[in-house]
């Protein structure tokens, strides 16, 4: 199941980039991440900010309320989601329960 937990004010989730894809899209859960392909390349931010637009979308929630807190230059990172909880979050991602 993909990590996904609830912080003081929000979730945190771990997702598992992949920059340079042809279209931005969530591609699934591997064993302990959430799968995110990113169009951008994986230089100066741009690949963290493609991941925050995209589930910002997702979420139904303002690009600011997502924020890559952890793994900033690597392919593993940790997402920050504020203003939601676990349960919206699995669902409005399709996930099923931890």
């Amino acid at each position: 199941m993909v990590f996904l937990r609830d912080i003081d004010g929000g979730v945190e989730i771990a997702v598992k980039v992949v920059p340079g894809a042809s279209r931005d899209r969530i591609a699934g859960s591997l064993a302990d991440a959430l799968k995110i392909q990113v169009a951008a390349p994986p230089e100066k931010g741009k690949a963290n900010k493609a991941v925050e637009a995209l589930l910002a979308k997702a979420l139904k929630t303002r690009t600011g309320n997502v924020t890559v807190v952890g793994g900033l230059t690597t392919a593993h990172k940790v997402v920050r989601i504020n203003g939601t909880t676990a349960d919206v979050v699995r669902a409005l991602l399709g996930l099923g329960e931890d």
